[in-house]
């Protein structure tokens, strides 16, 4: 077992003081161990969340100490083999990909330490919590909350582990939220010679830049330092709406919550608009009740609609009618819960994604770009286009590097041809000025993006310091980098 160090948090509102049984009795439960000490070979395959990325490792390690992740990578890089860490697999893209050893942190996981923070009046403003990085989204929220705190802001998936979400750059909504890398001040990095490196803003810091979103080319990061906040809750509002009335105010409707999103179903004039604002933590809880639950969230969402996804797959002409039906089967719906129960959903329906930022000023245009493209195309999709907001952060390599941004994502049932209608969204996200998911399907190359990303140059210096072998690279890299 790995060595869990822990500190009080004494004085943070909102932060209930702990003790260190109380951390170590809500770690994930164990994974089984491999029987040598970190590494098996196999040749089973391993395919990502949505089936669109195959791999045939040449072996696996589950690792439960980072001495163990540096041996995995040493002995990797002695018999010029590659090395790739996955979490979830939830990305689109190939970046867990390899024909190397595949390494999995899944037996790193749990809360090590935490430091509370003051603001500029010295109060106590939050802490900063450094978490294993094979922890698990939907694990860190409720493990958080026992403590009084909150990660501030959090995508609409929860399956991922930290580290994977940080490393393709995963974000959720709000105009003054920016996505989890920007969340990070310090983080642990196991390198190609199978160093140890700890590094932040005042300790190494141009590795930490590069680091916060590495899309997994910089080494394998063991732990990271997330600056959380006191817990809190998030009034939801859910409502039927347009397109046509959301594009009238783009602008408007993002600022019209803390955190402001929709889905918009192709084929129709329909969207269903999710508006959550921001409570204390300890502010009365009216949760979805579970009947409705089950209805809404599983059966109308998950089950019914892979139902309406297959009969599309068969009857690709029925699909605007079927997007009809389905955008007005979601009722209207209000409710309060704990922040990261609002922020994710179950997604069990599996798609491919292609998700671009674009400037929040372009957004309208780009929209009605997208909806005009699609009924002129023929092509149908009976999945909804999601359209969610983040605040500029200094990431080097985030899509919302400098300026406030409008992510749109572009979704294909896994069952049907995703090709052309991708194709036709990115020509308009490109001509928009807009920027990939580093986690999402997209078709730049190193050459496209060294012109779209400001610090491009700068996290290319860094990746070709500390791995000049190319240890942790694989087709991915090499296509999105030189």
């Amino acid at each position: 077992m790995h060595t869990v160090h822990r500190t009080r948090s004494p004085g943070v509102p909102g932060v209930r003081p702990h003790s260190g049984s109380m951390v170590q009795d809500r770690l994930p439960p164990r994974l089984a161990r491999v029987p040598s000490p970190a590494m098996t070979t196999s040749v089973a395959p391993w395919q990502n969340w949505a089936g669109n990325v195959l791999a045939s490792p040449s072996g696996r390690s589950l690792p439960t100490t980072v001495a163990e992740v540096s041996d995995v990578v040493t002995r990797a890089a002695e018999r010029g083999t590659r090395v790739k860490c996955v979490g979830a697999g939830h990305s689109f893209t190939p970046a867990a990909a390899t024909d190397g050893v595949l390494v999995s942190l899944d037996d790193l996981a749990g809360v090590e330490s935490i430091v509370p923070t003051r603001g500029a009046d010295g109060r106590v403003d939050g802490a900063d919590v450094t978490v294993w990085a094979g922890t698990r989204l939907h694990r860190l929220g409720p493990l958080l909350w026992e403590l009084g705190l909150a990660q501030p802001n959090l995508g609409d998936f929860a399956e991922q582990s930290l580290a994977g979400a940080v490393s393709t750059g995963t974000h959720g909504t709000g105009c003054a939220a920016p996505g989890l890398p920007a969340t990070v001040v310090g983080l642990q990095l196991v390198t190609a010679d199978g160093a140890v490196l700890t590094c932040s803003r005042e300790s190494d810091p141009e590795v930490f830049e590069a680091a916060r979103l590495g899309i997994g080319a910089l080494g394998i990061i063991t732990k990271m330092t997330v600056r959380c906040v006191p817990a809190f809750a998030l009034r939801a509002e859910e409502r039927p709406w347009t397109l046509t009335a959301a594009l009238a105010d783009l602008e408007g409707f993002a600022r019209s919550a803390d955190h402001a999103e929709f889905f918009w179903f192709p084929h129709t004039d329909a969207i269903n608009v999710k508006r959550n604002t921001r409570l204390p933590g300890d502010a009365e809880l009216h949760p979805v009740g579970r009947i409705r639950g089950l209805i809404g969230d599983e059966l109308l969402s998950n089950e019914v609609f892979d139902v309406v996804c297959r009969a599309a797959t068969r009857r690709p002409a029925l699909t605007p009618r079927l997007n009809r039906v389905a955008s007005r089967a979601l009722s209207a719906r209000d409710f309060t819960d704990r922040s990261y129960r609002v922020f994710a959903s179950p997604r069990r329906v599996r798609f491919r994604e292609m998700e671009y930022a674009v400037p929040v000023a372009a957004a309208a245009g780009v929209l009605r770009d997208l909806r005009d493209t699609i009924d002129r195309s023929g092509i149908v999709t009976p999945f909804p286009v999601e359209v969610r907001f983040a605040a500029a952060d200094d990431v080097w390599m985030s899509t919302a590097y400098g300026r406030e941004v409008c992510y749109i994502a572009v979704h294909q049932y896994h069952l049907m041809d995703h090709t052309e209608l991708f194709r036709l969204a990115e020509g308009i996200f490109l001509a928009a000025g807009g920027r990939p998911h580093w986690g999402k399907m997209h078709t730049r190359t190193a050459e496209d993006l060294s012109a779209m990303v400001d610090r491009f140059d700068d996290f290319v210096s860094v990746r070709d310091r500390l791995d000049p072998e190319r240890v942790f690279g694989n087709d991915y890299t090499e296509r999105v980098l030189p």
